[in-house]
């Protein structure tokens, strides 16, 4: 039997792709058609079909055909939870960076009125 860790890093894998991550968030309100699919994501209709092969068949989504269309929904809640704490993370990154640049060009700034100071003594 695969080890949890093994599962884990398959299904991160599932994930590591931008498209993948659009498509979920996209059906975190609601199930869609692909027909929906491929026109809120501008894929076509061959792209569209690979990802929600990968996604059906890791257990993301679930698949339900009614006449010619196919309709997806989210397999468990918890995976759009998941997506979500994850993307608050990486907000929590970008804001901790931007203020860290922010610091750095005060300093800098400060740094370089100082020396302009200096020279202009000199």
């Amino acid at each position: 039997m695969d080890s949890i860790y093994k599962l884990q890093a398959d299904i991160c894998k599932t994930f590591a792709n931008d498209k993948r991550l659009e498509i979920i968030n996209l059906l975190k309100e609601k199930e869609m058609s692909n027909s929906e699919l491929m026109q809120k994501t501008g894929l076509p209709k061959v792209n569209i079909s690979q990802h929600m092969h990968v996604l059906t068949e890791k257990g993301v989504v679930w698949a339900r055909r009614e006449g010619t269309q196919i309709y997806y929904r989210i397999a468990n809640p918890k995976i759009i939870q998941a997506c979500n704490l994850m993307r608050e993370v990486l907000v929590d990154q970008l804001v901790e960076k931007e203020k860290m640049t922010s610091r750095l060009i005060k300093a800098s700034n400060k740094k370089t009125k100082v020396k302009a100071k200096e020279e202009s003594v000199t």
